[in-house]
């Protein structure tokens, strides 16, 4: 059974397993990828990153994919739907974070794209979020590019963050 979610141009989706913590770890122990979150992960925070995205693929038929490279494998990041809590409703939110090797190529962009699609003509959902620390002007733009537009900031996670979103 292949774990592939999606398929794009460049990119393969697939579903996160144990073995990726590897590969995780490159983006979670980096400082700068990880600016806009509360701090690095060591493997045990990664570990948990894991189960709270296997939960997600059993409970809610969603999850942040890891994103590979479609022709060499090679490991690129993490997209995908997850469920996130806005103001006390359950919204579905498209998340991207990708290692810093492969910033600027892209990636995220057609990764988002993709998770839209999908979400839209897949899961039948009416409106998607995206949730961005007001400051991370490379992850607003990603969201603008896939046709988000900014619907209000609320506080959350210790701090401002815009909510962009997409209504079909």
């Amino acid at each position: 059974m292949s774990n592939t979610v999606l398929t794009t141009k460049r990119l393969t989706l697939r579903k996160m397993r144990h073995d990726d913590m590897k590969n995780l770890m490159e983006i979670f122990s980096d400082r700068e990828a990880m600016r806009y979150y509360p701090s690095t992960k060591g493997e045990k925070e990664t570990n948990d990153w894991i189960e709270w995205t296997l939960a997600n693929y059993e409970n809610d038929r969603v999850g942040l994919w890891i994103v590979e490279d479609k022709k060499t494998g090679e490991f690129l990041g993490q997209c995908g739907i997850v469920p996130q809590e806005v103001e006390g409703r359950s919204e579905m939110e498209i998340g991207y974070l990708f290692t810093r090797r492969v910033w600027g190529n892209g990636y995220a962009t057609e990764a988002a794209l993709a998770c839209k699609k999908f979400g839209f003509d897949q899961l039948k959902l009416t409106k998607i979020v995206s949730l961005c620390d007001i400051y991370n002007t490379p992850s607003t733009k990603v969201a603008e590019r896939i046709g988000m537009r900014r619907e209000k900031i609320i506080y959350k996670w210790g701090k401002e963050i815009a909510v962009y979103s997409v209504s079909i």
